[in-house]
């Protein structure tokens, strides 16, 4: 069943979910040419691109939820390309830049904000780091700017620079092109732009296991809603990629981590751009709706719950009072956690697989939500021509084994 934006039901959900757009129940066919594991961010935008600039809309995203119902919904929706790596500058920025046209791109609003991401120094180490950060990010032609402690005020004024802190401001690194965007939105926006070129969106049907031929080539996916045959599959599924990668018999290089995040009550307008802090580990933002937005680090052990310790929290928050007194009255509205796949390198995995016909998105942490549409873009590159866009081309599995690792774990900017 294919359908357009038209055919959307908006329906209200209980609690503190929200509105999202709920789209009638598509039956799947009996074959695709590509059949897109998961349907948040990453898997959309792959849809999108492979119909808008390849021509191939003989595709099925199937999603064990509801569309952008995993980490695309449960993420602090930052956006920034100030990445220390050649290879990571090319590629988030690539996502940058889309960014920068995606509203009129897909012809609706995903309320992107250029506000800024400024990231705090507090010792010698974060002032060396974030510097050459900045050199590094000139020569790849990325913006960023180093910031004295007054200036990085003057940026952002509920910021505590008192020199008595318990960990002084020294100074801070600025990209003013990063910012936010909504994250429902994002996926809204794609699953829109893919359906209308007839992409089949099947939600609430999990995949059970990647089915293989006596030649070892792929032959589809065996779902909740029964087998649906394919000529290529391609596997975005953040969280969960070892699980359903292994019914290929591919085995990857991750880790899967309990990640939180949190929003206060809604005040007025008070906090003008997005900032981070890897000391005392802490990032907020403000969001249209007034809410403060504040990122909790990853638990420690390995686990595919979407929840995590409070004691994550409880941290977090005491950062959050140590850089902005002004926030100490503040009440806490929700909180919410994901899983995130971690690689060894902090950098992703994006290419072909073993596996004939076989493709995987996976390993992003952190970073997935900031590289939606540049991730999506080269992935449909990937899956449309058998062989890499230039940009995704060093994120292969191999590298790993090559040694030929992009270890951004510092440019994190939290202590993930």
């Amino acid at each position: 069943m294919r359908f357009s934006l038209s055919q959307v039901v908006w329906q209200g959900l209980k609690g503190n979910v929200g509105w999202r757009p709920q789209w009638p129940a598509a039956e799947p066919k009996r074959a695709y040419e590509v059949v897109i594991v998961g349907a948040g961010g990453h898997g959309l935008a792959t849809a999108y691109y492979l119909a808008k600039e390849h021509g191939i809309t003989d595709v099925a995203v199937v999603e064990r939820g509801w569309l952008g119902g995993g980490n695309t919904g449960r993420n602090t929706t930052i956006i920034r390309s100030n990445y220390l790596y050649d290879e990571s500058a090319r590629l988030y920025d690539h996502a940058v830049k889309l960014w920068e046209g995606l509203s009129q791109e897909l012809n609706y609003n995903v309320m992107f904000s250029q506000r800024g991401v400024m990231m705090l120094a507090h010792n010698v180490h974060d002032t060396q780091s974030f510097q050459r950060h900045i050199y590094a990010n000139k020569l790849n032609g990325v913006d960023n700017v180093w910031l004295t402690p007054e200036e990085a005020k003057d940026y952002c004024p509920p910021l505590n620079i008192d020199p008595s802190a318990r960990y002084p401001v020294l100074g801070a690194a600025l990209q003013r092109r990063g910012g936010t965007a909504r994250h429902d939105a994002v996926a809204w926006g794609y699953a829109r732009g893919a359906a209308q070129r007839g992409v089949d969106i099947i939600q609430n049907c999990p995949v059970i296991s990647i089915a293989r031929g006596a030649d070892g080539r792929i032959k589809g996916v065996e779902t909740g809603r029964g087998f649906i045959g394919a000529k290529k599959v391609a596997v975005v599924v953040a969280g969960a990629t070892t699980t359903v990668m292994e019914t290929a018999g591919v085995t990857l290089p991750l880790q899967s981590h309990p990640l939180q995040a949190l929003v206060s009550e809604p005040v007025k307008p008070v906090f003008p751009c997005v900032v981070m802090s890897n000391a005392v580990h802490a990032y907020i933002s403000q969001s249209d709706k007034g809410e403060l937005v504040i990122g909790s680090g990853t638990d420690q052990y390995v686990s595919y719950v979407s929840r995590g310790g409070l004691h994550i929290i409880e941290h977090t928050i005491a950062a959050i009072n140590e850089l902005f007194p002004i926030f100490s009255r503040m009440r806490m509205l929700r909180s919410w956690g994901g899983t995130v796949d971690v690689t060894p390198d902090r950098s992703p995995i994006i290419g072909l697989t073993p596996v004939p016909g076989l493709y995987v998105n996976c390993g992003w942490g952190t970073g997935g939500f900031k590289a939606t549409p540049g991730s999506g873009h080269v992935f449909a590159h990937t899956i449309a021509r058998g062989e890499p866009h230039d940009i995704n081309a060093p994120y292969t599995i191999d590298r790993f084994k090559a040694g030929r690792l992009i270890d951004e774990a510092a440019a994190a900017a939290v202590a993930h």
